[in-house]
């Protein structure tokens, strides 16, 4: 007898569409990059502390997915606390 697969109830990563970058630099201190992901995107202190690791040692990292709208949002509450990030 064959099984029937499982269809996917969760959100496929990128479904949406868009994603907000968060960029390297040499300025902000780690404290305050991981401050600032958990208070404008919602991080816990955990994940916006290995974003931030890996914007340190890649370049940029994939902070968040979702809808534009919202991710403006939370571009602009980067940007005011002189995050570099954009969205793709």
């Amino acid at each position: 007898m064959k099984e029937k697969p499982i269809p996917h109830k969760g959100k496929v990563r990128g479904a949406s569409g868009y994603t907000l970058i968060l960029f390297n630099d040499d300025y902000n201190t780690f404290e305050h990059v991981i401050e600032s992901l958990v208070e404008i995107c919602g991080h816990d202190p955990v994940q916006a502390e290995q974003c931030a690791m890996i914007a340190h040692h890649r370049g940029s990292c994939e902070i968040k997915t979702g809808m534009r709208k919202i991710l403006l949002s939370m571009r602009t509450g980067l940007l005011d606390r002189n995050l570099s990030c954009e969205i793709k």
